[in-house]
Order: C-alpha cells, then structure tokens, then sequence
C-alpha cells in the first residue's frame, strides 16, 4: 500500500505542468514554496531515501523523479543546503532516462525539465552536456547557455556560496553585487 503522503507520479506531473504550477516555475513566491512544502515534502523524502526508484522505469515517471530531485527541493528549501541535497540524484536519473532514449517519448517542455538537472550542476562537463541537449532537442537555449558561462568563469554558482557556506572571491563579490548577477 502506498504512503497517503507520496503522491504519485502522474499527479505530480499534472501539478507542475498545470497553470498554477506552471506560473511560478521561474518566478516562485513564498506562498508557492509552502505549497510544495505542504503537499510534496513526504514525495521528496521519500524520492530522497531511494523509495521511488521504480519510477525511473518509464519515462513520464523518470521525469518525475527529476522534478522531485531536482526542481522541488530548489522551492521548498530556498535559502538552504537542503535545496541542493538531491541534484546529483536528479542527475542520475535524468541520465539513465536520456541513455535509454526516454526524452525521446516527451514533449518539449517536459525535456526541458529532464535535461535541467545538468543546468544546475557546478561541473563544467555537465554544463557542456546541458547545452548540448538543449541544443539537439531544439529547444531554446539561452538559459543553458547562461548557467554554462557562469560555471565556465567562476566554477560554480556564486548565487551559492552564502547558503553553503563558502567564501566568495572578490571576483565573485563584485559580481554577485551587480547588475549581471543571476540570483537562482
């Protein structure tokens, strides 16, 4: 029997890619974060302690797995270094669903968001990578290029270090102070 808490992966997908989701991808506000809080935090920890790795077998439930890992957590931690505690996780998945032709089975939008992971890792391989999917895909891709030129001149996020605690170089303080600086 399945935990009342987790929902399942079709539910999931219907939240995200509907309207009030889909408003507030790029643009969250504290009440979108308590939302997903609410309604996604048991899906999350279990994604997180490997209790949902028989979604990755198809490709609508990979790319739910990825939106757990990946895109949640950068919500409903915001600020914190649990936001970043399942990327690499997301990446898995995303990759194995790739390697296994499951992108392939999506539409556009929902590539989008199985390729994402790699836009948000701090290797500069994965970078490359993301852009390179975004780019055989077809889609747009301005933002994989974005993140992959922050990666290439800092080596990570400099949007980052304070919620990781890390230093930031004066580099990455001067421009972390600008108008250029991308904020996540």
């Amino acid at each position: 029997m399945a935990d009342p808490g987790i929902v399942d992966p079709e539910a999931l997908l219907r939240f995200w890619f509907g309207d009030e989701a889909r408003a507030r991808w790029f643009d969250s506000t504290p009440a979108f974060d308590d939302l997903l809080r609410e309604h996604y935090l048991t899906t999350w920890e279990a994604g997180r302690d490997g209790a949902l790795d028989l979604w990755a077998e198809t490709p609508r439930g990979a790319l739910a797995l990825v939106i757990v890992l990946d895109q949640l957590p950068l919500n409903m931690f915001r600020g914190s270094p649990l936001s970043f505690e399942t990327e690499a996780a997301s990446r898995t998945i995303a990759d194995a669903a790739i390697v296994q032709g499951f992108d392939a089975e999506l539409d556009d939008t929902e590539k989008g968001f199985l390729f994402m992971p790699f836009m948000h890792s701090e290797s500069l391989t994965d970078q490359q990578r993301c852009v390179e999917l975004f780019r055989d895909a077809g889609l747009e891709t301005r933002w994989a290029e974005h993140h992959h030129a922050i990666v290439t001149r800092f080596g990570r996020f400099p949007h980052r270090n304070a919620i990781l605690g890390r230093q930031s170089t004066p580099e990455e303080a001067a421009w972390l102070a600008s108008d250029d600086a991308f904020r996540g």
